[in-house]
């Protein structure tokens, strides 16, 4: 049995920071094990414009832990009015490296997101020019479509009709959560992409709601069906071009995850290395893990990956901290409900 694994060392291709004291307290849990990260716009107030990007930048990288090495690659929140020429100023001065595409109401702060698509096709069209990616939300927000089906519903309302429209354009289908999104995006060329979250390689819809609410699994996009949780193991495990890692980790205190209306996101940023060597391992795939973590993100953002590397080693169970502690309150840690053996070394 392998004991140690040593890959490049990793990226987040979609977390969230937020900002202030919430965002000091859980970027180490990122920069400890990841070189760079896509930083999700969705804060209040939104980062609209390239000007917002670099404030928030700036907040990030005076954030980091004494030490650390980490870059943080900047998104806009695409909007009715977004500027095409401050999008194409921002990617050409490399501080912009995707725009967000949030339906409007889909999840947290994303009452600012698209009503009408055909607003936003100059800037579209103005990312397929220039090559940059379009990161989306994958699903529909329509009160007559089931929440179960609102991916699938968005593939075929909005996702192709979109990219059928803008050729040329390059989509990243974010935290896949279904069959029919890792079928949709392997059946496309390598102008499509999708990342895949470790807590949804982990739980299907009985975790959240069988015998009793676990309000600390619930996210947006919610997860699904069995066999749909089975089709997104395949395809993060296979070494697929395609598909590569996006936490999603998203931090919530635990007072609004534990509420009457409870907040949606799960964080993971702490344990999804062990998380992903385990299930890789269960799967005998641990040789596809690099491609997962390492280097298929990179390819697909035209980065270079990284140069330096982690070592995983295999034991006794690892102990994590159940909750991190934040001036908002404990935010809890994602518990796949299984024993973990492999952490970074």
């Amino acid at each position: 049995m392998t004991e140690t694994l040593t890959i490049r060392r990793p990226d987040d291709w979609h977390l969230h920071l937020r900002d202030g004291a919430m965002l000091a307290a859980v970027l180490p849990e990122t920069t400890r094990h990841f070189a760079r990260a896509i930083i999700m716009p969705n804060l209040v107030p939104p980062v609209l414009t390239s000007c917002d990007a670099a404030a928030y930048r700036s907040r990030i990288l005076a954030a980091l832990p004494e030490g650390a090495v980490f870059e943080p690659l900047m998104t806009l929140y695409l909007t009715e009015a977004t500027d095409a020429s401050d999008v194409a100023a921002g990617a050409a001065s490399g501080l912009v490296k995707a725009v967000k595409l949030y339906p409007a109401g889909a999840t947290t702060n994303s009452a600012s997101g698209l009503t009408d698509f055909d607003k936003v096709r100059p800037v579209l069209e103005k990312m397929a020019e220039i090559g940059l990616p379009l990161c989306v939300h994958g699903e529909v927000t329509d009160d007559d479509i089931d929440i179960f089906d609102r991916e699938a519903v968005f593939i075929d309302r909005v996702l192709d009709p979109v990219r059928r429209t803008t050729p040329g354009l390059r989509v990243v289908m974010e935290h896949i959560t279904t069959r029919d999104g890792i079928d949709y995006v392997k059946s496309q060329g390598p102008d499509m992409a999708g990342t895949i979250t470790a807590h949804h390689l982990v739980i299907n819809r009985n975790h959240i709601l069988v015998g009793g609410i676990k309000p600390h699994y619930y996210c947006l996009p919610v997860a699904k069906r069995e066999e749909h949780r089975l089709a997104l193991r395949d395809a993060a495990t296979s070494g697929d071009t395609h598909f590569f890692l996006g936490t999603d980790s998203a931090p919530h205190p635990d007072p609004l995850k534990q509420h009457a209306c409870g907040c949606a996101g799960c964080f993971t940023a702490t344990n999804t290395m062990s998380v992903l060597a385990e299930l890789f391992e269960q799967d005998g795939a641990l040789d596809k893990l690099e491609a997962f973590a390492s280097l298929n993100g990179p390819v697909f953002y035209r980065l270079p990956a990284n140069q330096d590397a982690i070592t995983l080693t295999r034991g006794a169970p690892v102990s994590y901290p159940s909750k991190i502690d934040t001036a908002d309150g404990p935010v809890t840690v994602f518990d796949p409900g299984f024993a973990l053996h492999w952490q970074v070394a």
